[in-house]
């Protein structure tokens, strides 16, 4: 009651002292107000004969302490106070949050905020606000430029769940697509994925915890810990770790959805059979949660969802707390798992999966002229990622340095991606990092094997990187499928072993290129020898979402 008996009349006064200003304006106009038209003016952002636009957006900006000194330096005008009595908030007595109404001593008071304040082009421009942004930059941290380094990475994938297996794999050009053995998806007209056959979280997850969770969770939990362990972060490094200082940024695009689904059927029994954590384990946050309790790390932790982008989205989120000084240790990426009934049928209804139930390995084909479609997939990649003195101090081996990024959005259309966002995504990413062009000599692309994608994202990455005759792209998903939310990370952590070996993998099932397509800028059916100079890994989602990351050799 008591917060209540204060909170209202200090809204009241924002209000009213908002209110002042366009009553003292009007009197110094020398005419009378008109409410009603006042009223919409204020709510459109337009003018009432010479009246200043957008009032209260002029104090927009400033932060709570600048708002209420900026509204304690006015006053509200004389038809407010000599309205409000007998008001049934007021009362009687008149009630005033910061004192008894004085009319002279409040006159000199509006006199000395008039001198004080200034209408300039329409907008309200108050010197109290000043002190506020002096504090502001007092508080900043120190502008010295922080780097951000690779220091682990942690997989699991159709290829294998150790980051050196898997890429083993990709260099040799074996697929993970394979028919789908969960559950019977006879009736489907798409039957094939690149399932996870094999995976066992022991060690990793406790027992009583594994069998509630979500697969997404147990994919989420398991790399996000062989990141850490690929990173040399031991028991001993870790307890000396500043765990305010560590954070945990891991995506997914579908989150829980075996989880939910299960609660639903439970529920067709009875609420009683439902299990008690069907909610918080189907949230898309949970993942990053119940790994920074496990660690106890209790630096930034969230999570992001921008379907199929959401790993990069996550990665370049991780890298910023990092580069603001916020953070110095991040764990990042994506995880999904979404090879159930309603998300196959679900995909099945966009018409967007491939058909060649036939031959698996050869479903997924970007850039082919016979491809019809994506291939779903499932997992999670993790990034370890650090602060470059940091993990020069406890020696970590560094395997690349994240140079930047960057996210835009189409605005076009829910699922048909446009060029023109790619590239602008694109040359934001090179922008934001002061990387030139000719020096991204590999790209780790999107194409997801759909007839428009993969011409769309190949015509932007022509327009930003086809004078480079070096330039070579490939398609991580012709061997793994797409692993939606988790498909950025895993790619990134692609395009960081082909800098560590000096290999990028083979385009498979690029038997017959599109038209358009230059085939001496893809890597062919086998693994070529490529220096990498700068790698370029991007991702689109549904929605338009696009995001692009880029790493180097650290020197």
């Amino acid at each position: 009651m008591a917060g209540a008996a204060v909170a209202s009349p200090l809204c009241t006064w924002l209000v009213t002292a908002c209110m002042s200003v366009a009553c003292n304006e009007e009197r110094s106009l020398g005419r009378r107000s008109a409410f009603p038209g006042r009223r919409r003016a204020l709510l459109s952002g337009g003018e009432v004969q010479g009246s200043p636009r957008r009032l209260i957006s002029a104090f927009r900006g400033l932060g709570i302490r600048g708002l209420m000194s900026s509204f304690l330096a006015l006053e509200p005008c004389a038809e407010f106070h000599s309205s409000r009595n007998g008001s049934a908030f007021f009362g009687e007595n008149g009630f005033f949050l910061f004192g008894p109404w004085n009319a002279e001593s409040n006159r000199r008071q509006r006199r000395a905020a008039h001198s004080s304040t200034s209408f300039v082009a329409g907008k309200v421009m108050s010197i109290a606000v000043q002190p506020e942004k002096e504090v502001a930059e007092k508080k900043r941290m120190p502008t010295k430029q922080r780097r951000v380094v690779v220091t682990g990475m942690g997989v699991v994938t159709p290829l294998g769940h150790d980051p050196d297996i898997f890429y083993e794999k990709l260099l040799e050009g074996i697929s993970g697509i394979s028919k789908i053995e969960t559950f019977d998806c006879s009736s489907y007209p798409t039957r094939i994925a690149g399932e996870i056959k094999s995976f066992s979280s022991d060690g990793w997850v406790a027992p009583k915890l594994s069998k509630r969770m979500d697969k997404f969770m147990l994919y989420l939990l398991t790399a996000g810990k062989k990141a850490l362990e690929n990173g040399g972060v031991t028991e001993d490094v870790m307890s000396q770790l500043d765990k305010t200082r560590c954070g945990v940024l891991i995506g997914s695009a579908m989150g829980g959805m075996k989880v939910f689904n299960d609660a639903i059927e439970a529920l067709r029994i009875s609420y009683k059979k439902m299990n008690p954590f069907c909610v918080p384990f189907a949230t898309t946050n949970m993942g990053s949660a119940m790994l920074a309790i496990d660690l106890g790390w209790m630096g930034p932790n969230y999570s992001i969802s921008t379907a199929c982008a959401t790993s990069n989205f996550c990665i370049l989120n991780a890298a910023n707390h990092i580069l603001r000084g916020e953070s110095d240790v991040m764990l990042c990426g994506g995880s999904d798992a979404a090879i159930i009934p309603i998300g196959l049928g679900g995909f099945v209804a966009c018409r967007a999966l491939s058909q060649r139930n036939g031959d698996p390995t050869k479903a997924s084909r970007p850039w082919d002229v016979d491809r019809d479609g994506f291939v779903m997939g499932e997992g999670a990649g993790v990034l370890l990622l650090e602060e470059l003195e940091h993990a020069k101090q406890r020696g970590a081996e560094i395997y690349a340095e994240f140079l930047g990024g960057s996210f835009t959005c189409d605005a076009y259309h829910m699922t048909e991606p446009h060029p023109g966002g790619i590239i602008l995504c694109i040359e934001k990413a090179l922008a934001e990092s002061g990387v030139a062009r000719e020096d991204v000599n590999y790209v780790n692309a999107h194409a997801t094997s759909t007839p428009s994608g993969d011409l769309k994202e190949y015509q932007a990455l022509i327009h930003c990187f086809g004078q480079n005759p070096e330039l070579k792209v490939n398609s991580t998903k012709s061997m793994t499928g797409h692993l939606l939310g988790a498909a950025g990370a895993v790619e990134a952590i692609a395009a960081v072993q082909a800098i560590r070996t000096g290999w990028v993998h083979p385009n498979i099932n690029l038997d017959s290129p599109e038209e358009n397509v230059d085939v001496n800028k893809l890597v062919g059916s086998n693994k070529e020898r490529l220096d990498v100079k700068v790698a370029l890994s991007s991702s689109f989602g549904f929605g338009g979402h696009n995001s692009s990351i880029l790493f180097a050799p650290y020197k």
